[in-house]
């Protein structure tokens, strides 16, 4: 089904509200069900919910009111996703850097470029997939899930559907590495006598594709571990930015296109923004309640661009992406598992 543009569709900004409207009460209701104890001990955060809910009436409701909605879905798909994403820096600071220091700045770098590099590899080498789906799943799970997939999205020009395929697939086995991680504590623990709480704290938060899944998996481990394992994970976060600017440079650079078009590609701008926002909250001049307020306004845009998200996209999608991007989520997820681990290793015996 055509997206409707964001232009020359109806006069004035009014044809923007009914869409809004709709993607902010899916957005509202997936938020409200994430903040119950079921769904968070599953790890299933409101903006996982809220992609899931705009699916399910993206393929049944939404088809009759795409025509008064399709404007205001597709601002909230755009629009409010930079937004979200600049505001996302408001979480983060610099701080948190020191937190870890200097093995967990480079755990999480070897664990970011080894898990994306792979997807790349793995994905066209050997299953075939296009370049698009390897760069989205790639980010989703070797950065922060579907935030990462979301920030990606618009510096690769992907469809819809190939985004919610990326998003499903690091919800799925992030959502398994919930249960999986504190299982692996003790054996970790047997085989490696030496290793600490906070140790397999800075892995968990390394491997594990969400943050509200590495809370679950810390939380299950311990306190030690869980702060270690957030700290990690907010560092992990941090690197989206030069992430995105990177890959928007080898994009430009790998383009068939003549250099007067290339400038056509869109560089990623809110990256900036987000690394700018992240320095400026680093410095604690916004009072604690204000700091607040921001988050759950940008938990709400974030929100509102899953559900855009949800609403364009078709079950027919998934049928077409067929076994392949899963395939490549789980090679993925045993390559965090293991790989992730062995990095975390050798790091901590060079770098103690």
């Amino acid at each position: 089904m055509a997206e409707l543009p964001l232009t020359k569709t109806h006069s004035g900004p009014e044809r923007f509200l009914p869409g809004l409207l709709l993607t902010g009460l899916i957005a509202a209701a997936a938020l409200t069900l994430g903040s119950q104890h079921t769904f968070a001990a599953l790890g299933l955060s409101g903006l996982t919910l809220a992609i899931v809910i705009g699916m399910l009436l993206g393929n049944t409701l939404y088809p009759h009111l795409h025509a008064a909605c399709g404007s205001g879905v597709l601002l909230a798909k755009q629009r409010l996703l930079r937004l979200g994403i600049i505001l996302y820096g408001f979480r983060l600071t610099f701080q948190q850097i020191a937190g870890v220091g200097v093995s967990g700045i480079v755990i999480d770098a070897l664990t970011l470029s080894s898990t994306f590099l792979l997807a790349c590899w793995l994905g066209r080498r050997w299953l075939g997939l296009d370049r698009e789906s390897c760069w989205l799943i790639g980010a989703g799970s070797s950065i922060c899930g579907a935030a990462a997939v979301l920030a990606t999205e618009p510096v690769v020009k992907a469809p819809a559907a190939k985004v919610a395929v990326a998003i499903a697939t690091v919800v799925l086995f992030g959502t398994l590495a919930i249960f999986i991680w504190p299982l692996l504590w003790p054996l970790a623990h047997q085989l490696f006598p030496a290793l600490s709480a906070t140790q397999f704290g800075l892995y968990t938060g390394s491997t594990i594709h969400e943050v509200a899944q590495v809370v679950a998996a810390g939380h299950a481990i311990g306190p030690e571990a869980e702060n270690a394992a957030v700290i990690a994970k907010m560092l992990r976060v941090m690197m989206l930015a030069p992430f995105l600017l990177l890959l928007s440079a080898w994009i430009q650079r790998q383009s068939p296109q003549q250099p007067s078009q290339r400038r056509a590609l869109s560089f990623p701008w809110f990256a900036l923004l987000f690394i700018a926002v992240a320095l400026f909250n680093s410095f604690h001049l916004l009072p604690a309640s204000w700091i607040a307020l921001i988050n759950q306004f940008d938990t709400l845009m974030l929100a509102m661009a899953m559900a855009a998200l949800g609403l364009t996209t078709h079950v027919s999608s998934f049928k077409q992406a067929g076994v392949r991007p899963l395939l490549l989520g789980l090679a993925l997820f045993i390559w965090l598992m293991l790989g992730g681990g062995a990095i975390n290793l050798l790091v901590h015996h060079f770098m103690p």
